[in-house]
Order: C-alpha cells, then sequence, then structure tokens
C-alpha cells in the first residue's frame, strides 16, 4: 500500500480575472513545472547579485483591484513592489505556462490584463508544441516578437536544408539583451 499525500491531490486554487474568481483546477502537470522551474533556473543565475529578482510558480501577483494571478513566473525590477503576500504592480517580465485548462485566459484576459498594466515583456511558453511566444510592449500594445520552437524529428525530416539552416534555437531575452536563452534549456528533462 503506497502513501500519497491527499493535501495536495485536489487542490483549488483561484485567481481573480477581470474581477471574477476563476478556479484553476487541477494543478498543473509535472512538465509544466519542470519548464517554471528551468526558466527560473536560467534567470536566477543570470540576475545573480543584481537589483532586478525572479520568482516561480506560486507567488501571487496582485496586478490590479480585479487582477489576481498566480503566474508561472516573474521578473521583478523594482523591488518596492516586492512585499511579504506577493508582487504589487506590474514585473517587467511575466511567464506564462499553457495548461489546457488556462490556455484561454492566457492568451486573453491575463494577456490583455498584463499589456494594460505595462508588463514590458510577456512569455507564452506551450509544452506541448515546445515553444515560446515572445510579446513585447512597444507603445502600450504587445507585438509579437516571435515564436520559438523546438521542431519533432519527423518535422525535420521533411524540411529542407536550407529551412534547418532558418531554425532559431535560442533568442535574447527582451529586458535583457545580453542574456542569451536556449529553448533546450527551457525545455530541459520534459517526461
Amino acid at each position: 500500500m503506497s502513501i500519497q499525500n491527499l493535501a495536495y491531490q485536489d487542490e483549488i486554487y483561484d485567481e481573480l480575472i477581470d474581477g471574477k474568481i476563476v478556479m484553476m483546477t487541477p494543478r498543473p502537470n509535472i512538465n509544466h513545472y519542470q519548464i517554471s522551474s528551468n526558466i527560473e533556473k536560467i534567470f536566477s543565475n543570470h540576475l545573480k547579485n543584481k537589483l532586478c529578482r525572479v520568482f516561480a510558480d506560486g507567488v501571487d501577483l496582485y496586478l490590479s483591484e480585479n487582477d489576481r494571478f498566480i503566474p508561472d513566473g516573474m521578473v521583478v525590477c523594482d523591488r518596492s513592489k516586492i512585499k511579504r503576500r506577493g508582487i504589487y504592480g506590474a514585473p517587467d517580465l511575466v511567464v506564462e505556462v499553457l495548461s489546457p485548462s488556462t490556455a484561454r485566459y492566457d492568451r486573453g484576459k491575463k494577456k490583455d490584463a498584463y499589456e494594460r498594466a505595462g508588463v514590458r515583456e510577456y512569455w507564452i511558453v506551450n509544452p506541448e508544441e515546445r515553444s515560446v511566444e515572445l510579446y513585447m510592449l512597444e507603445n502600450d500594445r504587445y507585438i509579437l516578437d516571435n515564436i520559438y520552437r523546438i521542431y519533432p524529428d519527423y518535422e525535420l525530416e521533411d524540411m529542407t536544408d536550407e529551412e534547418k539552416a532558418e531554425i532559431v534555437m535560442e533568442f535574447k531575452c527582451g529586458i535583457f539583451s545580453e542574456l542569451n536563452i536556449k529553448l533546450e534549456e527551457i525545455f530541459d528533462n520534459m517526461i
């Protein structure tokens, strides 16, 4: 007989989106957490001994009176926004890792709220596609900078050498131009 921690079996957590409580259940799967952890590690290494701080999944973001989220990752450079209960105000960068139950919010109302609040850089990470959509705030609007993706072998087999040569496997972070991010590091150790 195995012993299970029943406290987390059907844990319900919520976010406040556009003034409405939205239940985010079930909890994300292991790949979701692995990606969040990988991204946190990338930023932690880069930000060591710097002003900005990185926060992984589980930290409340009080974006506005009507929007309280729990992003999968954040970078905050204005330390006055960091309080005991969470982050108050717009982070500099937000990461959302897609789950089937949250994708429509991450691409819709949450993206709109991040844009309105002035979050400078927004990532939507898709574990199934192994892709990162990178949005940059320009003139108070999000502009899709690029979609970076790890292509599966079956797709690579159908590509020409020229098409393969054009695949970008790393990118620069928008708010830290000196930070090169490799897709393989984001999607490392997935099962």
